[in-house]
């Protein structure tokens, strides 16, 4: 990467540039042509879970309306489109028979995607786990990993001709933690336990999957895609230092630690206190199977305050967190971006980096101009790209930034309140408005320059 002056970032050729979604907030037809039910449709249809009583049965209705989104895509000028697939959509029992109207689906999507010159990124698990297997032990099982085998196998095989950039897994952080421990999330439970075996056997079904889908994809680029935080203490105070470190490695050292090949974290492992008798032999080397990138999923840093000791007794803060927020509540902070970049260089070996997820949710309305005006989603993302060009500048090797989303879509357990996406959806007709950001992006991508 080089500066041409020092009023813009100028990415190298090559970069790719692309925007993301996931299957069950876009696609809807949740019970169409033949799907299975998944943790998310039974969660979402359990009163309140959901923000205003809200479900993904229809979302964006891109399951009958991809054909216009992929002409969107190619409008806007996007390099490379990141989804993931329903896995109850091409398995409904999790195993075993096989979907075929949800492979073709997906097939379908694909060759439109390489039709129209953009190249497909696949995610294989965004959450939507069948409930089928769910009702069986769900993540917490081992058998689970097993099946998560299967589909990959299946995926890989129908579309591993054309699909060459894959990623077994998205943030499987949210998936244990928030789904297994918290409850916010589907299936909504709440044990330590079942959360530590779900996040351990996730990551097995990742390491179990990228050789098969090395196998089935020949020249494939298989990574994964974590959600990961720049973790900073509050103070310089010991404490504020200790609790900054076990945050960041429930959150970022957990799942990176054991990918990299060094196993879970011994502090991480003395804090939660469990057995760990989950773990059998050859996991962790299964785990660590070599990976052609990483995904970075970056929103906002996580400042630390220690409630080990009285406040009374701690030092001033001398972090404070920045007034701008998103509509989300999270703090707008792209020097973390540059941190966390910066960090992964410092303390790992993977070979690429790619941004998977970045961006903002806010509430966007539709002007009387028919127009939808986003300034502020254009400056949270040229800041963060500012942030990771700066980042690349100094020897990062990152290859490639996605926003998120490229929709408005089924934001989890808010519902359809915050809005994330480059395109404005009207969920009452689906008709589609591309923001001023979409154009403002079209730029970035056209170029290859972000102006300071």
């Amino acid at each position: 990467m080089s500066n041409a002056d020092s009023s813009q970032t100028v990415f190298p050729r090559g970069f790719v540039w692309g925007a993301a979604t996931s299957s069950y907030q876009i696609e809807g037809a949740w019970n169409e042509d033949g799907k299975g039910e998944s943790i998310w449709d039974r969660f979402s249809h359990t009163p309140g879970k959901i923000a205003n009583g809200d479900t993904g049965d229809v979302a964006c209705d891109h399951y009958h309306r991809w054909r216009e989104d992929v002409a969107l895509m190619r409008e806007l000028g996007l390099r490379a489109y990141r989804f993931s697939i329903s896995w109850p959509r091409l398995l409904p029992e999790g195993y075993g028979r096989v979907n075929a109207p949800g492979l073709d689906f997906y097939n379908r999507l694909v060759d439109a995607l390489l039709d129209a010159g953009i190249t497909p990124f696949v995610t294989l698990y965004h959450w939507d786990l069948p409930q089928a297997l769910q009702d069986r032990g769900g993540w917490p099982a081992r058998a689970t990993a097993e099946a998560f085998v299967e589909y990959a196998d299946l995926a890989s095989r129908s579309l591993g001709d054309r699909v060459k950039h894959w990623m077994p897994l998205n943030e499987p952080y949210i998936s244990a933690f928030v789904g297994y421990l918290e409850g916010r999330h589907a299936p909504g439970h709440a044990d330590m336990d079942e959360a530590l075996a779900a996040a351990h056997h996730l990551l097995l079904a990742h390491g179990w999957a990228v050789p098969v889908i090395r196998r089935n994809a020949p020249g494939a680029q298989i990574g994964i895609a974590l959600n990961l935080t720049a973790v900073v203490p509050a103070s310089p105070s010991p404490a504020d230092a200790e609790a900054a470190r076990l945050r960041d490695g429930i959150i970022n050292r957990w799942f990176l630690d054991p990918l990299a090949g060094r196993g879970y974290p011994a502090d991480v492992v003395r804090h939660f206190g469990r057995s760990m008798s989950f773990v059998q032999g050859g996991d962790l080397k299964s785990i660590a199977a070599p990976l052609d990138f990483l995904g970075v999923n970056y929103y906002a840093r996580t400042i630390v305050r220690s409630d080990a000791v009285p406040e009374s007794q701690n030092e001033p803060p001398t972090v404070l967190p920045n007034a701008e927020r998103t509509y989300m509540g999270w703090e707008v902070c792209p020097e973390g971006l540059y941190e966390l970049l910066i960090r992964l260089r410092r303390d790992y070996t993977f070979s690429a980096l790619y941004i998977t997820e970045n961006g903002a949710a806010y509430d966007d309305r539709v002007g009387p101009d028919g127009r939808v005006e986003d300034a502020r989603r254009i400056a949270y993302l040229k800041r963060h790209l500012l942030a990771a060009g700066r980042a690349l500048a100094e020897g990062v090797p990152l290859r490639g930034y996605f926003v998120w989303s490229l929709l408005d879509n089924f934001e989890w357990a808010h519902g359809y309140s915050p809005r994330f996406g480059l395109v404005y959806v009207d969920y009452a007709t689906q008709r589609r408005i591309p923001k001023s950001s979409a154009y403002w992006y079209r730029g970035v991508m056209e170029s290859g320059r972000v102006m300071e």
